[in-house]
């Protein structure tokens, strides 16, 4: 879900109706919208838990290569230094879901 919040801009039609929504309120409501894609998120990767997947890696951040699924969910395993696993698509399991990311492991 990508959410944000709608500001007025001077010249357009939307800027001069009435009723505009308090700055407060837009904020609540994005709060409300961020905490419910998140929850939505962590849900739908709690699903692979336990479950072998194809994760093409991409690159190696810290001490972790990440890269995406085959549905382009961003899957982080801790590298060890012996292996270069950048441009591999290698099938790993997942260990652990978070709301932005999975991780995943040999």
């Amino acid at each position: 879900m990508h959410i944000f919040k709608y500001s007025p801009r001077k010249g357009t039609k939307a800027a001069n109706m009435k009723d505009q929504i308090a700055g407060n309120i837009k904020e609540k409501r994005s709060e409300k919208l961020i905490e419910l894609s998140n929850k939505n998120q962590k849900e739908y990767h709690d699903k692979y838990l336990g479950k072998e997947v194809e994760i093409l890696y991409e690159e190696k951040k810290g001490e972790y290569y990440q890269g995406h699924t085959k549905n382009y969910i961003l899957a982080k395993m801790k590298g060890d230094n012996q292996e270069n696993l950048e441009n591999k698509i290698i099938k790993t399991k997942c260990t652990d879901a978070k709301n932005d990311h999975i991780l995943v492991e040999k």
